[in-house]
């Protein structure tokens, strides 16, 4: 009946308003904005009598806090709160102005020191202060459109977050886990065996410091217990340097010499510092534009960059890197309609640096020796990459110790559609235990090219020679305590990794090969590896093929000359959609000198998120292998992962097990989770438990609405998302999304609110049994649940409600605008988790 009264009275609604519309008088032309009469609101609410809504007229909102991308010439360049208040335009027209500070426009690269104006009293800057600036709030997509002139912004990278932007984390102590265990039950005169293993890897955050270790345990089957450490630091950003300080233990990179593990100092560049147009080799355009120009570069026919220059000469030295080769076809668009041509060349390797970068390392501190029984030698090493203008790069080094000394030095080419080419030379003077003095050199060249005609990649083809007095410098540190350190000095090494594409549906091929030889003798160590790989709706396979020969060599190599060895191996993989979901059967084929082995599979995921994955085979083996078998599980969920499995053959049946997770303790508690990464994200949701994490297999918030997750980048923008569909009734969050950017190594928080109660959608009456006035402020006394704003109708809509309480509604100052409702929701009037109810606020 109530749902006929109210039918009844929109119908009359509508009819007055449309009797409204056809008896007003016409409006003149310059009253051209829309306007609603708040008379027509009385006809269902007479409470609402006089009610001015002159600002919602003009397109105006609310003022207060907004959660907003802020959106600066079409790039998003930040996600954040921003308080907004009311100002008058030009019109005398009311509307939202946001407050910006100065600060936070100078992160988005604007040129405050240029603008004295924008500093006034207070935290908001005089935006006005930029001519030609403005700022267009738009309300419904919760964005904040910045329009600031060329000229007041500085130029910064595609992909650039400034650094006032980057989260050095929280304080907080973490473990990182893994337990693993195998028993063995041996078959005829087999005998049993067991045996567990345990890697920790334990830190400490405080500020911009971090405190890692890296520790592991073994048991074997006689109970012996043995521990090692792996390796201990303390790191921390210098990020005015673009580079990561070290202290403990850590490794000498490999860019110029041969990487060597130590005990000391490290300043290094980190790369992931810079933004990713500005990661890796791409040449610099140059060019000249006559009016306002389009300027568009393609590579192997692909639009890679495009970008509007002022008239005058212009640089763009912001391309991300291809990785490959193939030359760059520049374009520049005139505003007339005319159109400039010309070519770039572009070829990369792994050492080659953009123009004016400079990439480093100094390192100072003792060798560490995997075994501990070498000399703990002091030793120094300083390395550096320089981009030169014309796609040249410069780079060298030295290594001192008081038994050994080096000096490198080399440069690459960017040589286009020919390729990209290193070379460099390494002058060492060293003195091997038990031996007079040595002098030696290494040559070393680099090539890599791409054949985009015949989708052919020489991803890295290199050659190495050594003539006989040259040796690294871990070679001779190793030899002052290891007799045979040296009996493996190589003379000569040839690599060559290659892909080759056969087309859409025919797959790809790749190879690989490697050959040495020593100044020792015996013949050379040799391998070669070729694979095919293709897919094809889903159905998978692939074949490959490894060839390998010890050539007797001394050292590593030492022992007779054997003869080659082949391998081979082929698998399939076909999806099972229609019998059984997120499920696969295999076949694979391993074949060798000790005979073939063939396998039948079965593997799919499981559960919300695809927290299990599952695995059965069984297979059988020529040669007297015989049959064998295997079944596996691996769980991944809210506070750890687990996996176990079993397998049998001819000889012995074996069960393992495993654990592994992560636990960090904050000020806000302990929360346990699965393994952490190197930067982490604290996901604190109280109230919340059991939701969901975007794109993260099995990661749930705890009982108290915390979890870790660690899929994030450093330096760059991260979004947290939580999945609403994973909710419980009770629950509802202001924002399911968080942007986040940590530091390396950072544990960063990402807070989000959670309304915890029951919902309800309640109509509300005045003692006059009028509905309560449309626009008034309903809200729970002590803050519980959150405030809302009730419709013409005399509904409101809430959330985290106690089962039965008061709440204050207000809709003006005066003592007769105001009333109180005491409810208390029936669990048998629920829809869709939402109690329906009906109120007399007195």
């Amino acid at each position: 009946m109530r749902a006929l009264k109210r039918t009844a009275r929109f119908r009359q609604s509508r009819l007055a308003l449309g009797i409204a519309l056809a008896i007003s008088p016409p409006i003149p032309e310059a009253e051209g904005r829309d306007f609603f009469n708040p008379a027509l609101l009385e006809l269902d609410n007479p409470a609402m009598k006089g009610a001015d809504l002159s600002a919602f007229e003009r397109g105006a909102q609310a003022p207060g806090i907004y959660h907003v991308d802020i959106i600066i010439d079409e790039q998003l360049v930040d996600t954040r709160d921003i308080a907004f208040y009311v100002v008058k335009d030009d019109a005398g027209e009311p509307q939202l102005a946001p407050c910006l500070s100065v600060a936070l426009l100078q992160s988005y690269g604007v040129k405050t020191a240029q603008f004295p104006g924008l500093s006034v009293a207070g935290d908001c800057a005089n935006f006005a202060a930029i001519p030609q600036a403005s700022a267009t709030f738009l309300f419904n997509t919760q964005k904040l459109r910045l329009s600031i002139p060329q000229a007041a912004l500085s130029p910064a990278a595609r992909g650039y977050v400034s650094p006032e932007l980057w989260d050095e984390g929280i304080n907080a102590a973490m473990l990182n886990y893994m337990l693993s265990g195998a028993s063995s039950w041996g078959r005829g005169d087999g005998g049993n065996s067991n045996g567990q293993y345990a890697n920790l890897r334990p830190g400490i955050n405080v500020g911009p410091w971090r405190l890692r270790n890296y520790t592991t345990w073994n048991r074997d089957s006689r109970g012996q217990d043995s521990w090692d450490t792996v390796y201990t630091y303390v790191q921390r950003n210098i990020i005015p340097l673009k580079a990561q300080l070290t202290l403990g233990d850590s490794s000498a990179p490999a860019d110029v010499f041969d990487s060597m593990p130590f005990r000391g100092g490290q300043l290094a560049s980190d790369d992931n510092m810079l933004p990713e147009s500005m990661k890796g080799y791409a040449p610099v355009v140059r060019g000249i534009a006559r009016t306002h120009a389009q300027v568009v570069i393609r590579q192997n026919g692909y639009t890679i960059y495009e970008r509007y220059v002022a008239p005058g000469a212009f640089e763009i030295n912001d391309m991300y890197s291809t990785g490959g080769s193939g030359d760059l076809d520049v374009t520049i668009k005139e505003a007339d309609g005319s159109e400039q041509n010309f070519t770039v060349p572009y070829a990369s390797l792994p050492v080659l640096q953009r123009e004016g970068r400079l990439k480093y390392a100094v390192t100072g501190g003792q060798y560490r020796s995997y075994d501990g029984r070498v000399d703990k030698t002091p030793f120094g090493q300083m390395t550096g990459i320089f981009g030169l203008p014309g796609g040249f790069t410069l780079y060298g080094g030295v290594q001192e110790s008081a038994k050994y000394r080096a000096v490198a030095v080399g440069g690459g080419k960017n040589l286009g559609d020919v390729g990209a080419i290193s070379t460099d030379i390494t002058e060492a003077w060293s003195h091997p235990e038990g031996q007079a003095t040595q002098s030696g050199q290494s040559w070393r060249v680099r090539y890599s090219k791409n054949i985009v005609e015949t989708g052919t990649h020489f991803a890295i083809a290199g050659y190495r020679y050594a003539t006989r007095g040259y040796y690294g410098m871990q070679e001779v540190l190793d030899s002052w305590g290891d007799s045979s350190a040296l009996n493996a000095q190589r003379r000569n090494r040839m690599e060559l990794t290659l892909s080759q594409s056969l087309g859409a549906r025919m797959g790809s091929l790749m190879m690989s090969t490697v050959r040495e030889d020593y100044w020792q003798g015996g013949g050379p160590a040799s391998s070669i590896g070729a694979s095919y790989s293709n897919s094809w709706e889903g159905v998978s396979g692939g074949i490959s093929w490894t060839w390998s020969k010890n050539g007797g060599g001394a050292g590593v190599n030492s022992g007779p000359t054997q003869e080659a060895e082949q391998l081979i191996s082929v698998t399939v993989s076909i999806p099972l959609q229609r019998f059984l979901s997120n499920s696969w059967a295999s076949y694979a084929l391993n074949a060798g000198r000790g005979g073939a082995t063939q396998t039948l599979g079965l593997n799919g995921m499981a559960l919300d998120g695809s927290a299990l994955n599952w695995s059965v085979q069984q297979g059988y083996g020529s040669d007297g292998v015989g049959y064998t078998g295997s079944a596996n599980v691996d769980y991944r969920g809210t506070y750890a992962q687990a996996s176990g499995g079993y397998s049998y053959d001819r000889r012995s049946e074996r069960l393992n097990y495993g654990l592994a997770g992560g636990i960090l303790a904050h000020a806000d508690g302990v929360t346990l989770s699965q393994p952490l990464g190197e930067t982490n994200v604290l996901v604190k949701a109280p109230g919340a438990a059991g939701v969901g994490v975007n794109n993260q297999n099995g990661v749930k918030t705890d009982f108290r609405g915390y979890t870790v997750t660690s899929n994030v980048s450093p330096y760059r923008k991260n979004d947290i998302g939580l999945n609403a569909a994973t909710l419980a009734d009770d629950v509802e969050l202001d924002l399911t999304n968080k942007t986040v950017v940590p530091t390396r190594g950072a544990v960063v928080r990402a807070s989000y609110s959670a309304s915890v109660g029951l919902r309800a959608l309640l109509t509300l009456e005045q003692t006059n049994r009028q509905p309560v006035p449309f626009g008034a402020l309903v809200s729970a006394p002590g803050g519980e649940g959150r405030s809302a704003i009730v419709d013409e109708g005399g509904q409101v809509y809430l959330s985290g409600l106690a089962a039965q309480g008061q709440l204050n509604v207000v809709w003006g100052n005066a003592g007769g605008q105001r009333c109180q409702v005491r409810y208390a929701l029936d669990s048998a009037a629920v829809v869709n988790g939402i109690s329906l109810a009906n109120y007399s606020c007195r």
